[in-house]
């Protein structure tokens, strides 16, 4: 790894840090950092009233999963960026989140498990099982479409992702017409995002889920460079390329089903971090897998600051932010590639 890739994961480790301090002191209620820290250095993790609450059994563990679900996104974005050889290419963009939560629109309409509290905690596993599912048919069927003798077909890999994103938004639409008011209000936040969910519960759900898929993509890292040298050339240096498509496939559908089932839609992380971390230190999948996860983790706690406290005590859907911040760079990406091919 390079000198400046070294530096540059060094200076996301302590934007990470400084970050989660910050977002842990930012809200409605105002907690000085300075104070629950010098507590905490004499012993004593006591606040006043109510901003022991606010601050542990709330902020703490929506900080904690800010930045796990930024990074699980960056990182299957990183992933499916190298197997497609297309900066274009995002969970997103290609249906796998639209796929998660036309099956999570299923599952809450016609299964109805969230209606009942004995089985609550056994929903929400549920809910992550069926939504990798959806995801992973997702991304085979967007796969199959785009495949062709010379290999992937970026321009068929995108315009498939418009046509299961449709197909998404109208299984949602119908499941939205045919839900009561309580199912209505899941599918609304669903759609959305939002991260006002957020306690120690669904953050022990979502660990394992998204550490599973994050060290599966990471080992990927060698053969992920291979393949940017062509597919050919991957083949013939003994990388067995079919099977690290599944690969990629199975562990980013597992990210993403994760994180759409307790979080919602949130789109364009996968998509714009991958590629400023390419600019800024490059190809190599050795850096841009823990870089990526890094920045995105930034990324996603601030939006989700932003979304908490701009219109404070309401909140902002997070998905809504980060497509504000995603879009106009996905219309530049487009742009630059169309110069490219001029």
């Amino acid at each position: 790894m390079q000198k400046n890739q070294k530096i540059a994961l060094i200076l996301l480790g302590v934007g990470v840090l400084v970050s989660a301090l910050l977002a842990l002191s930012i809200g409605a209620v105002r907690i000085l950092p300075l104070a629950w820290f010098s507590q905490w250095l004499e012993g004593s993790t006591e606040l006043a009233g109510s901003s022991s609450t606010i601050l542990w059994g709330i902020r703490f563990p929506r900080v904690l999963i800010a930045l796990l679900v930024g990074a699980g996104l960056a990182t299957s974005g990183t992933a499916l960026q190298g197997i497609f050889r297309n900066p274009l290419a995002d969970p997103s963009i290609i249906g796998l989140s639209a796929g998660a939560a036309m099956a999570a629109s299923v599952f809450i309409v016609c299964i109805g498990w969230f209606s009942f509290d004995i089985i609550a905690e056994v929903s929400q596993f549920s809910m992550a099982m069926v939504t990798f599912l959806g995801a992973a048919i997702t991304a085979w069927m967007v796969f199959k479409i785009a495949k062709s003798k010379t290999g992937t077909i970026v321009i068929t890999m995108l315009l498939a992702g418009i046509a299961m994103n449709a197909l998404a938004s109208s299984f949602i639409g119908m499941m939205s017409f045919l839900a009561d008011e309580s199912q209505l209000r899941t599918l609304t936040f669903w759609t959305l995002g939002s991260l006002g969910g957020s306690n120690f519960l669904i953050l022990a759900f979502m660990v394992p889920l998204c550490a599973l898929g994050m060290f599966g993509l990471f080992r990927l890292h060698k053969p992920l460079n291979a393949l940017a040298l062509g597919e050919q050339e991957a083949a013939q240096l003994g990388i067995k390329v079919e099977s690290l498509k599944r690969q990629v496939v199975l562990f980013s559908s597992l990210l993403v089903g994760a994180t759409v089932a307790f979080c919602g839609i949130i789109g364009f992380i996968g998509l714009v971090i991958p590629h400023i971390i390419r600019m800024i230190g490059g190809p190599d999948h050795r850096y841009l897998f823990p870089a990526s996860a890094l920045a995105g983790g930034i990324l996603l706690l601030w939006a989700d600051t932003f979304s908490r406290t701009v219109v404070a005590p309401a909140e902002v859907p997070i998905g809504v932010v980060t497509a504000l911040v995603g879009a106009p760079v996905f219309l530049v990406l487009i742009y630059q590639k169309k110069k490219e091919m001029l």
